[in-house]
């Protein structure tokens, strides 16, 4: 009965131990990531993706013909 016990305890701290570890990882994670800025302006040569002069029925043909 007290070595069920002692390995019910143990198996409850290493989860606490693991909880807690994966817990503060996650929140360093998300301050790391929380500093890093997606939308700033690209660095470099870089296309323009869009483009603004087309019409909705432009893009709504465009889309229909190549099946996407």
């Amino acid at each position: 009965m007290r070595r069920m016990v002692w390995d019910t305890i143990k198996v409850f701290i290493i989860f606490v131990a693991c909880t807690f570890l994966f817990y503060f990882g996650l929140r360093i994670m998300h301050n790391e990531y929380e500093q890093y800025h997606r939308y700033d302006s690209p660095e470099g040569p870089s296309v323009k993706v869009f483009n603004a002069d087309q019409s909705f029925i432009d893009r709504l043909n465009l889309f229909f013909r190549l099946g996407e």
